[in-house]
């Protein structure tokens, strides 16, 4: 995981807010200008001095730097040499590229070095974070107000929980008529076990597999979740419920496996078209109601225990899915507690 640090020099008035804000965040390292500024700091923060003149640790500090700024071929070549040999190199990028990031991280991939690099905002450190998959060892926010600090852990640290999935039985299915249907293609490549919860009701959500296995008349699109009816509702990050029908290009919605593993993919786009309708009617084992309506074809597929394949039009009554049931109501997608019957 990409760790944290915080540049305090030109903070101003702010120095102190933010120093904290970004120690309670839980900020790897705090640069200073002066081993002074460095002595409050806890034990569990790299106390980092700045300096463009020796490298050896002065004071308190824990570890001395200076910053190259890559701008030209030149620079980053000196950027590689330094990333593969040295044991902390700390990088500014000039230009609005990700490329010269990526050649440092690919020349350094088998190098033991922490590179560090310099952002502005919040969103270049997220940006960085993923970059080839795992971004550099630390970015540093070299120009913070207050709450940035808090941003940006969020931004790049965020990770989504664990779902936990139970099993569902099916009672029926039958077929609903026509309707509109979308499929989620998102800009992630989903794995063979992996889809998206959607379900009638928001406390009753079934897992929709990704169309990632073999067809027997078209190509798989392992971007792709031929997800449900319009009006179903579908899980967010932050468990937050969504029909499918407010889906946009940027959307973002959670992934989950078989195993309940989560991760957030972008949505590229929704595509909605009229289709015969199918609905699946199941029970949970708490006697919670379950709905799903979906486009009434063979090919269109649900998830069972062990990540088995189900194509929905071949469901029998006593036949197993696999679910989750989030515990609360919603409101405009958010979970509350209050009187809410869905049927």
């Amino acid at each position: 995981m990409t760790g944290l640090w915080l540049d305090t020099r030109g903070l101003g008035d702010v120095t102190d807010v933010v120093r904290e804000e970004a120690v309670h965040c839980g900020f790897d390292g705090i640069v200073a200008a002066e081993a002074d500024d460095l002595a409050a700091l806890p034990p569990t923060v790299k106390r980092v001095l700045a300096t463009e003149g020796s490298e050896k640790p002065v004071g308190v500090a824990d570890l001395v730097v200076r910053t190259l700024t890559v701008d030209d071929a030149e620079s980053l070549a000196e950027a590689c040499a330094s990333a593969r040999r040295d044991p902390c190199t700390v990088l500014r990028f000039a230009d609005p590229t990700n490329i010269p990031l990526e050649i440092v991280l690919a020349a350094a991939a088998d190098a033991d070095g922490l590179i560090v690099t310099v952002v502005d905002d919040v969103d270049a450190g997220a940006v960085h974070a993923g970059v080839l998959e795992h971004g550099p060892g630390a970015v540093m926010l070299a120009s913070a107000a207050p709450g940035d600090c808090t941003r940006l852990a969020a931004a790049v640290r965020h990770r989504t929980p664990p779902l936990a999935l139970e099993t569902l039985t099916v009672t029926g299915i039958e077929h609903a008529g026509l309707g509109e249907r979308a499929c989620v293609d998102t800009c992630t490549y989903l794995e063979q076990d992996e889809g998206i919860l959607v379900g009638s009701r928001a406390r009753a959500l079934v897992l929709c597999v990704s169309e990632t296995h073999p067809l027997p008349y078209m190509p798989t699109r392992p971007f792709r979740v031929n997800a449900g009816a319009i009006m179903s509702y579908t899980l967010a990050p932050g468990a937050r419920t969504r029909y499918l029908s407010e889906l946009r290009a940027g959307s973002t919605v959670l992934a989950v496996g078989a195993d309940g593993r989560t991760r957030p993919v972008t949505v590229g786009r929704v595509k909605i078209e009229t289709r015969p309708l199918l609905s699946i009617s199941a029970v949970a084992g708490s006697g919670e109601p379950v709905n799903l309506i979906v486009q009434d074809d063979w090919h269109v597929r649900v998830l069972g225990p062990g990540a088995a394949v189900l194509n929905s039009t071949a469901l029998r009554p006593g036949d197993s899915l696999l679910g989750h049931l989030p515990e609360r109501a919603r409101h405009v997608g958010y979970a509350i507690d209050e009187l809410c019957y869905e049927q």
